[in-house]
């Protein structure tokens, strides 16, 4: 956290004060660098303002929300561990710091990505690439080194004040099942942010880019189009406050299944090996901190093609070196040997730390290859993206259908690498061990949010380029810097769909456990049975929910975009003076603002309903065999469709910039061409894909996962686990 302080206080030396392209010379010829420097001020104040007032509603909402559900889980909670209060509270103590963090998290996101997006545009201005990469790269480092620290900070503590009142390792399944509320808050929190802040964010972008673009040809971000600050205020409400928060409910859920799952470890090894998946998460903020620097000063940004090269660096680099550090850190937290209840079964396993250093170090490489591979689904550097701009020459309809295409053939190999991973992690440590491989696809957190909370600031940065008319130079700075943030942030969408897969399947092996111990073995003790009629009957509903889910987002946006376009649309046709090359008035802003804030807001309350009440009420009435199918069924339904739903998005994305750098007389025609209109379509249609939808599909596996974990012993307590209607 006092690094995040130090790169921030290294932001806000920047002044918002417009220069030009040196410290002397104005770049934008003809104009008043003054009223330049009031114009951005006015644009960065918009946008502040926008997200200021959407996050407070949505975390207002989420605070009413936190307040009831602590209820609930501290009365269910109880109930079903025989009216132990202590648990009760504690777990529904650990659900609200949980949210609290994730709320925290979110918030200081968006100000740190508002605060520096216009310093980033102020910095474009300046000859050399290295002012302005390295604005957006620190902007991002503040938002992952504070969320990791805090993240670590707030669960150590709370395990430590759970201690007290559990000091013997017998106890610390109950400190351990108690703290699962932490990832559970942490969760829903990220449902919320995910799903309002990607229908905000898309509900903009769609109509602004189908009424500008498309009808009226005007550029992106142009100041004449009404929706163009609702666009940009999404940017930070949902690619920083949501992703943050998601991605710190997965840090919070990966952790919790490895303690509830290696609880046991603290009889034979003792407090600090069972605490060595927190330690794993500490020791990966030193590493990206020591390759932060590799950015920024040992080889920093110098040239354009310098900017994506950097980026990846920061991902590869890291990953190596977690591998060494990993393993120190297991020989210095583990015991020669240690013990560990299997999940299934009566066997107990005896482990060596080299067992944890490889289920640790499988997940930070299996993480990386996925990575690897979205890149080159994703990227216009690759076969697969050109061959998609190239569809675009016979319209529309053949570039969804490539577009589709390659999106379902993107997911071959990360799930066969999930498959590789899982199955090494298990054979070498059990549940515990894939529970420490999703660990390891987290390990380099910080340096994985850096880099995605860098595009959007980049893209807002862009934004306000072109709405204070900056020299075109600035806009096009931007872009090459935001193009290499796209490829880069699908590569994170990589990382954070294959590590929410395993900390799912973690999760499950938790329930199971968690199972086991109330009913004292006699359920679960033999594994899940899934050609059980209850359970086989529930894993093909889990199966239905991620369509559903994916149903009723991409929906919300398509009603929330249609309402912008509408409201767009009688804009221009009212004053139509807005489409003249310098208008004399400004567009109503406010009003697509609105839209959108209402929009979202009313929204996101039934996908996240059906995710939170669908386990909740499975276990209470046809008890833990249907939720065990459930989870399952949920599990390998979402993992296929965020990963195909993400590439074909970002890959569709990626086509249209590719056919904006072709000139005129290429094969591709460039921009406001006939194929650039049709590749405009596929990015408009893969919006809601890459950026509500499929990253939201993240969260339905760990929610219901982890919801079920916390609510365990309730749906045990259920008759024996049969559930009300026993069946």
């Amino acid at each position: 956290m006092v690094w995040a302080l130090l790169q921030f206080l290294l932001i806000s030396r920047v002044p918002v004060r417009s220069e030009g392209i040196s410290d002397s010379t104005g770049l934008v010829a003809g104009t008043n660098d003054e009223a330049t420097t009031r114009r951005l001020t006015e644009i960065y104040e918009a946008i502040y303002d926008g997200a200021e007032s959407f996050l407070r509603a949505e975390y207002t909402i989420c605070a009413w929300f936190v307040a009831a559900f602590s209820i609930v889980v501290f009365v269910l909670v109880s109930w079903g561990t025989g009216w132990d209060f202590a648990r009760g509270a504690f777990t529904a103590l650990s659900f609200v710091l949980g949210a609290c963090t994730s709320i925290l998290s979110g918030y200081l996101g968006m100000k740190v990505a508002v605060y520096s997006n216009v310093r980033t545009t102020v910095s474009a201005q300046k000859s050399g690439w290295k002012s302005c990469f390295n604005v957006a790269f620190r902007a991002g480092a503040v938002m992952g080194f504070a969320l990791c620290g805090l993240g670590i900070f707030m669960l150590y503590v709370t395990l430590l004040a759970f201690r007290v009142h559990y000091p013997l390792p017998e106890d610390w399944i109950y400190l351990t099942e108690c703290l699962t509320g932490y990832g559970l808050g942490g969760s829903s929190i990220a449902m919320f942010g995910r799903v309002g802040g990607g229908i905000y964010t898309k509900a903009a972008d769609v109509g602004a880019d189908l009424v500008g673009k498309v009808v009226h040809g005007i550029p992106e971000d142009d100041p004449r189009n009404p929706a163009t600050i609702a666009d940009n205020v999404g940017d930070n409400v949902g690619d920083v406050a949501g992703m943050g928060s998601d991605l710190f409910g997965s840090f919070a859920e990966s952790t919790c299944a490895a303690l509830v799952l290696g609880s046991s470890i603290g009889i034979s090894g003792g407090w600090d090996a069972m605490v060595f998946p927190v330690a794993v998460s500490a020791v990966g903020i030193f590493v990206c901190l020591l390759c932060s620097f590799i950015a920024t000063d040992l080889r920093p940004v110098r040239a354009e093609k310098d900017v994506e090269t950097s980026l990846k660096v920061q991902l590869i680099s890291t990953t190596i070196l977690m591998i060494p550090a990993v393993y120190g850190a297991a020989e210095g937290f583990l015991p020669q040997e240690f013990m560990l209840k299997a999940t299934v079964g009566s066997e107990v396993l005896t482990l060596q730390p080299w067992h944890a250093f490889l289920c640790v170090s499988m997940g930070a490489v299996g993480g990386l290859i996925i990575g690897l591979i979205t890149e080159y689904y994703t990227s216009h550097s690759y076969k697969p993206v050109r061959e998609l701009a190239d569809s675009c020459k016979t319209g529309a309809a053949t570039n969804m259908i490539y577009g589709i295409a390659l999106g379902y053939k993107s997911a071959i190999i990360p799930v066969l690498v999930l498959a590789i991973v899982v199955y090494g992690s298990f054979k070498l440590g059990d549940m515990y061990g894939v529970s420490l491989a999703a660990i390891g696809f987290l390990s380099n957190l910080a340096t994985g949010l850096t880099i995605d909370v860098y595009g959007p600031v980049c893209d807002n940065a862009g934004g306000i380029a072109e709405m204070a008319e900056l020299d075109p130079y600035v806009r096009e700075k931007t872009d090459a810097l935001d193009a290499a943030g796209n490829t880069t942030a699908a590569i994170g969408k990589g990382f954070a769909i294959g590590s929410a897969a395993l900390v799912s399947l973690a999760l499950f092996g938790a329930f199971v456990t968690r199972i086991r111990h109330a009913s004292g073995d006699e359920l679960f003790q033999n594994g899940v049975n899934m050609l059980s009629p209850i359970t086989f009957s529930f894993l093909i509903i889990g199966g239905m929910i991620p369509f559903a889910f994916a149903a009723l987002t991409m929906k919300s946006v398509g009603t929330a975009a249609m309402q912008m376009v509408l409201e767009v649309q009688r804009q221009f046709d009212e004053k139509p003076h807005l489409l003249d090359a310098n208008p004399t008035e400004r567009p109503d802003y406010d009003a697509c603002i609105a839209i959108s804030t209402k929009a979202s807001l009313k929204e996101m309350v039934p996908p996240g309903a059906m995710v939170i009440l669908t386990p909740l009420l499975t276990g209470i009435f046809f008890g833990v065999y249907a939720v065990s199918g459930l989870l399952v069924g949920a599990l390998v339904a979402a993992v296929q469709l965020a990963i195909s739903m993400s590439n074909s998005g970002g890959a569709w994305d990626n086509a249209k910039k590719y056919i904006e750098k072709a000139g005129p007389d290429s094969e591709l025609k460039g921009k406001g061409s006939d194929i650039h209109k049709a590749a405009v379509v596929g990015d408009t249609v893969g919006d809601p894909f890459k950026d509500t939808s499929g990253p939201a599909l993240n969260i339905v596996m760990k929610l219901m996962a982890v919801l079920s974990l916390v609510f365990a012993d309730t749906f045990y307590a259920c008759n024996g686990g049969a559930g009300v209607f026993m069946l």
